[in-house]
């Protein structure tokens, strides 16, 4: 991909304005921090066991060199922005905690000498050991590595950058800097940072906008409960329960997309994959909305024939679409990793995958459980009709019920071969019974039969 011009001077600029105020709000919280009598510790058990190793004090501090070799891999202003966005949010985070719940790290690290040593003592000259958790490394690690991993393909140099970024996570531990609470807290801001400042795409809080469906309000509260609920036992249970905290962020995240992001929140591109962060951040409830998927469909997991090479059914696995040339997937909350490489008609990258992937994919993002509007049926109805010329066509959501169901129903009245929302629904309910499509769903399909 072609560079735009005038980056390096964009970068450059950035980086006179984040490093100042890196090191004016780092030394600031840190020596007010200090002060305070109130300072607590959170450390487990097992963590006395942690080895001190001196030499990863290299890796620790490589990452300052590769905080400014960073600017050097976009290729585009908006890119480059981001980034920098990104970065400076995760300042804003983690200083912001610090000053709200200041932890320190309670181990006495014993005289060191030799180049290691002299490493240490420069670090420490400006580091104290306040302002823990989240760990202000890990979450700067976290959004330099995902800016290499995207620009760095070629072996053996991809392997190395991902086995020098793991190294450097680990020498915040090794190098005694931090406890282990520290890492997976700073994780969540760095991941937070890259999702609310993606690649490409809009940025989620521009785009926010408060939801009138009642219905989004109301299954935003019920994830909202489940959130709190998960949140309530890991901070009452403690220990190995605190990672009950990662569902309890999960189920908030997707609160939140149903009641002001919408579908957009879960960051499914156009080759049908999450963005890292939403896939990291939305995990336990990734986890979960795949099996129940396949737990409601385990008595039907195939796909149905409606007519004339139109095909009704599941989210495909791996191989599970091949008989398709084409994938119309209207969920928003899953990834189709079957049909990852056929996006946009794109190829397949060898023989053994022609088989196993259709040739092309149209992604069209729902929420589950909510009705999709008339432009967003429209446009399936024409990518159907488009796509079935070419060979047959799946198409899907989760269960293959509800949203793939209305979507093939816009499909038969706008294409002329229903002449009515009944009709359609009585066809496709003749080739799968068990669909699910609510008045909401009809009154739209009504709408769209009322276009000319």
């Amino acid at each position: 991909m072609a560079r735009e011009p005038g980056l390096i001077r964009r970068g450059v600029l950035w980086l006179l304005l984040l490093a100042p105020f890196f090191f004016l709000s780092y030394g600031l919280v840190n020596s007010h921090t200090a002060s305070r009598n109130d300072v607590g510790s959170l450390v487990f058990g097992w963590e006395e066991q942690t080895p001190l190793w001196p030499w990863t004090i290299v890796p620790y501090w490589s990452i300052d060199l590769l905080y400014g070799l960073s600017f050097l891999l976009p290729t585009s202003r908006r890119e480059m922005d981001r980034h920098a966005l990104a970065l400076l949010s995760a300042q804003v985070i983690s200083v912001s905690c610090f000053l709200l719940w200041p932890l320190r790290f309670t181990f006495e690290r014993p005289a060191l000498d030799g180049v290691f040593g002299w490493l240490f003592d420069v670090l420490m000259g400006f580091d104290k050991p306040f302002n823990q958790a989240p760990s202000l490394h890990i979450a700067l690690l976290v959004i330099i590595w995902t800016m290499f991993a995207r620009h760095i393909h070629r072996q053996p140099w991809r392997w190395l950058m991902h086995g020098w970024m793991a190294l450097i996570g680990v020498s915040v531990m090794t190098t005694w800097q931090h406890h282990f609470i520290d890492l997976p807290t700073g994780a969540l801001a760095g991941l937070v940072c890259v999702w609310l400042w993606p690649r490409e795409g809009d940025v989620p809080l521009q785009a926010a906008r408060l939801t009138r469906d009642t219905r989004r309000w109301r299954l935003a509260l019920y994830y909202g409960i489940g959130a709190l609920l998960c949140a309530a036992l890991a901070l009452h249970l403690a220990g190995a329960w605190l990672w009950l905290l990662w569902p309890a962020v999960s189920l908030l995240m997707v609160a939140l997309n149903y009641a002001v992001f919408g579908a957009d929140g879960f960051q499914k591109g156009a080759d049908g994959r999450l963005s890292n962060a939403a896939s990291w951040l939305l995990a336990p409830y990734l986890l979960g909305a795949w099996l129940n998927s396949r737990i409601w469909t385990r008595k039907r997991p195939q796909a149905d024939e409606v007519c004339d090479g139109v095909y009704l059914g599941r989210i495909p696995e791996f191989g599970a679409a091949s008989s398709f040339n084409a994938v119309v997937d209207l969920t928003a909350e899953l990834p189709c990793f079957a049909c990852a490489d056929a996006f946009a008609g794109k190829p397949a990258n060898g023989p053994s995958q022609t088989m196993q992937m259709p040739a092309h994919y149209t992604c069209l993002p729902t929420l589950d459980l909510i009705v999709p509007d008339t432009n967003l049926l429209k446009q399936a109805a024409e990518a159907i009709e488009r796509l079935r010329q070419q060979g047959p066509v799946l198409v899907c959501c989760a269960l293959g019920y509800s949203r793939s169901a209305s979507a093939v129903a816009a499909w038969l009245v706008h294409s002329g071969r229903c002449t009515s929302v009944t009709q359609a629904e009585a066809l496709i309910r003749k080739a799968r019974p068990s669909i699910v499509l609510h008045p909401g769903h009809r009154i739209v399909l009504q709408q769209l039969e009322a276009q000319p």
